[in-house]
């Protein structure tokens, strides 16, 4: 990949990692995070997968 394709990728995943941190927000504030708690991990899980892709595409940037 390019840097401007890893860039481009870095700034959807920020988007996905910004939203879903408002949703898990959200899920607080109602306290859904206890009565649903597997959508709220399911959450975590999506917020924990984006930021590790981010991770990855800033490193393929800088090393490439």
């Amino acid at each position: 990949m390019t840097p401007e394709e890893h860039e481009h990728v870095i700034d959807e995943l920020q988007a996905v990692i910004d939203e879903t941190q408002a949703t898990l927000k959200r899920f607080e504030k109602t306290g859904m995070d206890g009565e649903m708690p597997e959508d709220y991990q399911a959450l975590l899980d999506i917020l924990d997968g984006a930021v590790k892709q981010q991770r990855a595409h800033t490193q393929g940037m800088l090393s490439g």
